[in-house]
């Protein structure tokens, strides 16, 4: 390793938790503070729920790009962050569904069931919902001792499965243009690609 790339190995460690929490914690207030002020448009709630769930996109994307940053760089330090990431996907994802279940139904869970069942792309959007909790319950250093290396892997390795049905929940939950949707499901998919061709050599 030369001495640039140590360096820059070390700045990363030091600044990439800070800008990661300000990243997924400063959206938050700005949002409530739109909505507050009557700056979501005609149709607030449905703006909001748009935006926690891109969010919650965003971030799950970001935890699938660690994997691929750790090969290329070498950074092993960056497996802590993935874990991160996955988190704050799961903080937004609950924060969509909150908007979706408070603001838009009220707790109206017959009407709620009604909806998931009927529309396929909420379906998808719960199912996506639903696979991160197990992986949001054991994403902790205690967890992976526990469960071990190998079990630990195969469940999350579901995080793909939830990705996959969260692309295919934005594309059809947008009526008109599917421009931003598609491009997210394009990053996915090649960071799912990278995974799937650059495997990592088995250990002897």
């Amino acid at each position: 390793m030369t001495q640039a790339t140590a360096g820059a190995e070390r700045l990363v460690r030091r600044a990439i938790r800070p800008a990661l929490w300000a990243l997924v914690l400063l959206p938050a207030p700005v949002l409530i503070a739109q909505l507050l002020l009557d700056q979501l448009g005609a149709d607030p709630i449905d703006k909001l729920e748009r935006l926690t769930g891109e969010w919650a996109l965003r971030f799950l994307i970001a935890s699938l790009a660690v994997t691929p940053l750790m090969r290329l760089t070498g950074w092993g330090f960056m497996v802590a962050q993935r874990r991160f990431l996955g988190l704050a996907a799961f903080f937004w994802a609950v924060g969509h569904l909150s908007v979706y279940t408070v603001l838009d139904w009220f707790f109206d869970w017959q009407e709620i069931l009604k909806d998931v069942t009927k529309h396929l792309y909420i379906t998808l959007g719960m199912a996506a919902f639903l696979i991160m909790v197990p992986l949001a319950l054991t994403s902790t250093k205690a967890s992976i001792r526990k469960l071990g290396g190998a079990r630990w892997n195969k469940l999350h390795a579901l995080v793909y499965l939830s990705v996959i049905a969260a692309c295919l929940h934005f594309v059809w939950a947008v009526k008109q243009d599917i421009t931003e949707p598609l491009i997210y499901g394009g990053i996915a998919a090649l960071l799912l690609a990278f995974r799937v061709v650059w495997r990592p050599a088995p250990r002897t």
